[in-house]
């Protein structure tokens, strides 16, 4: 069956904008628990959900050298992308957290180029310093928040998870031609339950002296947060955008994460109360038309695009 082809913008659309509300829900699940006990939970909530169906999940497609490109994959995404993360928007806010990801596609841009040999095109160069720009406009224009000790600190975390997720998209390219999009997220999830167990029961040692009693001290909030993130957040976000990315340029699928900060901003100011200043509105909006900007392609490229796919449509008919 042919792929529509609004298919893969659409898969894109939908986990920037799970993507862009997890910064506000991992606001409020750290109301109950620790960073590493978060992300912990919410991996275990979505290897369960996965190992539900993971009998009926495709796994054909694995070559030799493959292992070492999987461990790769799941050591960046999402075990240190989360420790990294995890602690950073304990110490910043969630807008601002959101904002440091519009770097990704910069970051993704490069390595791209580097080691994949994607052209760039001038207007998906001008759409991502149009869009960076507006983060920039963004985060001078924000202010101060509750809920923030240590923002540089936090920022800085954030920054470093941010690269680890440009390698993590990279990888996932060379991957994703074979694998099917739910096999890559599903080990993702389980390696993620494996590496956050030691640090959940160090973070959280109520759960070996009382397991009832530390659960039922948890606000609930904490534990509807816990289960958005695990269920709608970790699993959609990462299996659309799997999909997306079978069919996408790396550095043009990357170029809608400048998408999250907007929607980060906007969560965090309704469901938080985050200052979000006019001169924001505006930077938004800027962030936007960097996005459209970038998305939009060139006859030229449009027809090389199309040759690409009809060689990854060959290479996953071909056998081995």
């Amino acid at each position: 069956m042919n792929e529509r082809p609004l298919t893969p913008y659409l898969c894109l659309a939908g986990a920037v904008l799970l993507w862009g509300t997890s910064f506000a829900a991992m606001k409020y699940a750290l109301l109950g628990f620790s960073p590493l006990a978060v992300v912990f939970l919410r991996m275990v909530l979505a290897s369960v959900l996965l190992a539900a169906v993971w009998g009926r999940v495709p796994k054909a497609g694995r070559r030799r050298g493959d292992l070492a490109w999987l461990g790769l994959m799941c050591l960046l995404q999402p075990c240190l992308y989360f420790l990294l993360e995890g602690f950073a928007v304990a110490l910043t806010t969630s807008s601002q957290a959101g904002m440091i990801s519009s770097l990704v596609p910069l970051l993704v841009a490069a390595g791209a180029w580097a080691f994949l040999r994607e052209a760039l095109s001038g207007r998906m160069v001008a759409g991502l310093c149009l869009s960076l720009g507006g983060v920039v406009w963004l985060s001078l224009a924000g202010s101060a928040e509750h809920g923030a000790p240590n923002p540089a600190l936090g920022n800085l975390l954030e920054l470093l998870a941010m690269c680890c997720a440009s390698g993590y998209m990279l990888v996932l390219k060379h991957l994703s031609n074979r694998y099917d999009s739910w096999h890559l997220t599903g080990l993702q999830v389980f390696a993620g339950a494996v590496f956050f167990l030691p640090g959940a029961l160090l973070g959280e040692p109520g759960w070996l002296r009382d397991p009832l009693a530390a659960c039922s001290a948890v606000p609930s909030a904490s534990w509807l947060a816990v289960a958005y993130l695990g269920a709608v957040v970790t699993l959609g976000a990462f299996g659309l955008y799997h999909r997306a990315v079978a069919s996408l340029a790396s550095a043009q699928a990357a170029a809608s994460i400048n998408l999250v900060p907007l929607v980060a901003v906007l969560a965090g100011w309704l469901l938080l109360g985050e200052a979000l200043a006019p001169a924001q509105f505006a930077a938004s909006a800027l962030i936007l038309a960097g996005v459209l900007l970038g998305q939009i392609r060139s006859p030229a490229r449009k027809a090389a695009s199309t040759r690409s796919k009809s060689r990854h449509k060959a290479q996953r008919t071909s056998p081995g």
